[in-house]
């Protein structure tokens, strides 16, 4: 019985460190998501401007 309760208490450790390891790769699966597409945005609005001449000195 003892050994059972210590099995179980090694299982349950693993199965919590590893959810709290994808967890965090999600995390930083979602930030580097929200910069990419923050950076896509910027270049196109870049893009945009630089297309229709806006922001510079026509002279």
């Amino acid at each position: 019985m003892k050994l059972l309760n210590y099995l179980l208490v090694i299982c349950f450790v693993l199965i919590v460190s590893s959810c709290d390891a994808i967890a965090g790769i999600f995390k930083a699966g979602f930030n580097t998501g929200i910069v990419v597409v923050i950076i896509v945005i910027v270049l196109i609005i870049v893009g945009l401007f630089k297309m229709f001449g806006g922001g510079g000195n026509k002279g």
